[in-house]
C-alpha cells in the first residue's frame, strides 16, 4: 500500500506543476477553476492506469518473463521526461485563456504518462479498484492544492514538483526490478 501511494504522489506531480501554473495566472483564489482542475485531473489520472492495467493483464502470458524489466523501463521513461521537463519551459506559459477545453486538453495530456505506468499495477499487491481510487484522489488533492498554491505566488514550485515525481518513478521502477531479479 505505501509503494501505491508512492506511486501516486509521484504521478500527480506532473498534474500538481500544471496546475501550480494554471493557478499563477489568477489574480485571485479561484476555487471552482481549483475544483474543476481537481476534478478532471484526478479522474483521468485515475482512469488511465486503468488501460494500463488491462493491456498488462492482456499481455501477462507473453511477457511475464520479462515483466519487471518493462515495468523499470516504463517507469524510468516517464520519470526521465519528467526530470527533462521540468528543466523546460511550462506548458501553461503558452494558454492565454482558461477554458473548458484547455483543462480538458491539459487532463488528458498530464494523464497519458498514468496509463503506461498502469502496468506496473498488475506487479502491485493491491487490487485496481483500489489503485484507481487511490492514485485518483491522490490526483485530485494535489490539483486543487496546486491551483490554491499557485494563486498565492506557488509558480517557482512547477519544476520542482516534476523534478521530484520524476526521480520517485524511476526509484519504484529501480525497486521493482531489483526485487525482481536480484531479490527472486
Amino acid at each position: 500500500m505505501i509503494e501505491l501511494i508512492i506511486l501516486s504522489v509521484a504521478l500527480s506531480m506532473d498534474a500538481f506543476a500544471v496546475a501550480l501554473g494554471l493557478g499563477a495566472k489568477q489574480i485571485t483564489i479561484n476555487k471552482s477553476l481549483a475544483l474543476k482542475v481537481g476534478l478532471l485531473f484526478g479522474f483521468f489520472q485515475g482512469f488511465m492506469p486503468l488501460i494500463g492495467y488491462f493491456a498488462g493483464i492482456g499481455l501477462s502470458s507473453f511477457i511475464e518473463v520479462i515483466d519487471h524489466w518493462i515495468a523499470f523501463i516504463l517507469l524510468a521513461l516517464i520519470g526521465g521526461k519528467m526530470v527533462y521537463e521540468s528543466f523546460g519551459e511550462p506548458v501553461e506559459e503558452e494558454i492565454a485563456i482558461i477554458t473548458n477545453k484547455v483543462l480538458l486538453l491539459l487532463a488528458i495530456a498530464t494523464s497519458i504518462d498514468a496509463m503506461a505506468a498502469g502496468f506496473t499495477l498488475t506487479l502491485m499487491s493491491t487490487t485496481i479498484i483500489t489503485s484507481v481510487l487511490i492514485i485518483g484522489l491522490t490526483t485530485f488533492i494535489f490539483s486543487y492544492g496546486g491551483v490554491i498554491i499557485g494563486s498565492k505566488g506557488g509558480a517557482f514550485l512547477e519544476s520542482k514538483a516534476e523534478l521530484l515525481g520524476g526521480i520517485v518513478l524511476i526509484g519504484i521502477g529501480l525497486k521493482i526490478l531489483i526485487q525482481h531479479t536480484l531479490l527472486s
